[in-house]
């Protein structure tokens, strides 16, 4: 309660004055609550990247070196490789249904609490992989893989949508997916290696390693942003119609689709690249190696650059053309001439537009919703783009091996195209356009009132007046 000093001389009569003369009829006080916006937030936002950047980078490795050692893997437990296709349709399935079970969760108990929860079940999940000695447990762990990547994955983009403000998302988006890029630079060429000469397991073993590394750093740096929560307890219904309340708006239509199809048309691609290019080129596991490192440096250099152009430009013109890049590498592939430098050349033009697609793409889906459903949004998303992802797996396999991946190659580059599409037309441009920040976002009031002339945060409770004659005479 406040001093009544000389700072505030007239308080006590002006409040004996209004309750001496108040109506005989109550009067009901409305307040206009002030424009919301963002708290400062609390945390290193440079930490908070590196962190993020690690979780990905272990995450992407982990499903992204699957494909260069389905050799490998085929050698070792016996089974023929149009069957190891399974491998990435069984992650993928998994992925999709804890997606659409940590969504809603996420949204009521924070992300960092998720984020703990996937990094710890990833990390068993990965160091169990040195236990597979055959198909069938090598199946179950990459389903356990599966479950904890769609726990991280939509939790780790709404982390980002809750603690940037909204004109650095996609330059913090860029930098996190430079994970990815990393992953290819080093987790892919060295898990490569691995694999060839100390069995298929290893990699997975290594990955695991920096999994727990990356589940220490979240709960040391890793703050829970103070932003809203969806107020309603969690239930089987309520997570029902959250979804069903999304799934209203054409917007999460058209992202749910676009996400679909960009997820089956990169699977069409890219898993069966290496062993095309092992059975047409001859190349070995040092190539395929060499070819992913390539890569991932054009990830490096294009994903940030592409996130902090889409903060100025904005969201759709960026993913638009980039997909236009994507499908023609993805359609010249297979009719390169046999020469391995023009095949590194291209996989480097297309790991570029990949990155510069991914940054704003992610970026805008953040934007897309408030903070109360953006765990929910990116869950709903990432999983019915993991079936997308699992269809793809299933149909490249089939293609592969009956016409051959050319057909793969050319199917992926419409698709991509179709994507592009929905992008344009139906997704709105979330690029501010005159238009503050804090009027998209719901977050916390902006002016907090002083109660009683004091700085205590329970304020609003108090007439106007009184408030205004208090914060011109601070206790």
């Amino acid at each position: 309660m406040c001093r009544l000093t000389a700072k505030c001389p007239n308080l006590l009569q002006q409040v004996t004055t209004l309750l001496s003369n108040r109506p005989e009829q109550p009067t009901v006080l409305k307040i206009q609550p002030t424009n919301p916006a963002r708290l400062p937030p609390t945390g290193n936002p440079h930490l908070i990247l590196f962190t993020l950047a690690l979780l990905v980078f272990a995450v992407a490795s982990q499903v992204m070196i699957v494909a260069p050692i389905l050799t490998r893997i085929s050698e070792q437990l016996g089974v023929e490789t149009a069957v190891l296709g399974t491998l990435i349709t069984a992650y993928a399935l998994a992925v999709a249904v804890f997606a659409l079970i940590s969504g809603p969760i996420s949204d009521r108990v924070g992300r960092r609490k998720v984020l703990l929860a996937g990094a710890g079940l990833m990390t068993i999940a990965l160091a169990l992989h040195g236990l597979a000695v055959n198909f069938t447990l090598l199946l179950v762990f990459r389903m356990l893989a599966g479950a904890a990547g769609g726990i991280l994955s939509g939790a780790a983009v709404a982390y980002v949508g809750d603690y940037f403000p909204r004109d650095r998302r996609g330059w913090a988006n860029g930098w996190i997916m430079s994970g990815m890029a990393a992953g290819q630079i080093a987790g892919i060429p060295a898990g490569t290696l691995l694999a060839g000469y100390a069995g298929f397991q290893t990699p997975f073993l290594a990955f695991a390693v920096l999994m727990g590394l990356a589940l220490i750093l979240v709960w040391w740096a890793v703050p829970q942003p103070d932003v809203p929560r969806a107020p309603d307890k969690l239930t089987l219904r309520t997570a029902f119609e959250s979804y069903r309340t999304l799934l209203r708006r054409r917007e999460v239509v058209a992202a749910a689709v676009a996400f679909f199809v960009m997820f089956g048309s990169i699977a069409l691609y890219i898993l069966y690249l290496p062993t095309w290019l092992e059975h047409k080129l001859g190349f070995g596991s040092v190539a395929i190696a060499a070819l992913y490192f390539v890569g991932g440096s054009a990830n490096v250099i294009a994903g940030p650059q592409a996130g902090k152009l889409s903060d100025r430009l904005g969201r759709k013109k960026v993913i638009i053309w980039t997909s236009f890049g994507i499908a023609f590498m993805m359609f010249i592939t297979p009719f390169s001439p046999a020469a391995s430098w023009l095949i590194y050349g291209v996989f480097f033009l297309m790991m570029a537009f990949f990155a510069s697609r991914a940054s704003p793409f992610q970026a805008l889906m953040t934007e897309l919703v408030s903070s109360e459903q953006r765990g929910s949004l990116m869950s709903l998303t990432l999983a019915i783009g993991q079936g997308g992802f699992g269809l793809g797996s299933a149909v490249a396999g089939l293609l592969y091996f009956q016409v051959g991946f050319a057909t793969s190659t050319i199917l992926a580059a419409f698709a991509t195209l179709m994507m592009a599409a929905v992008v344009w037309f139906f997704l709105p441009e979330t690029k501010a356009s005159g238009v503050a920040p804090e009027t998209i976002e719901t977050a916390m009031p902006k002016r907090v009132q002083s109660a009683l002339c004091g700085p205590c945060p329970e304020a609003g409770h108090m007439i106007r007046v009184i408030q205004d004659q208090c914060d011109q005479h601070p206790a």
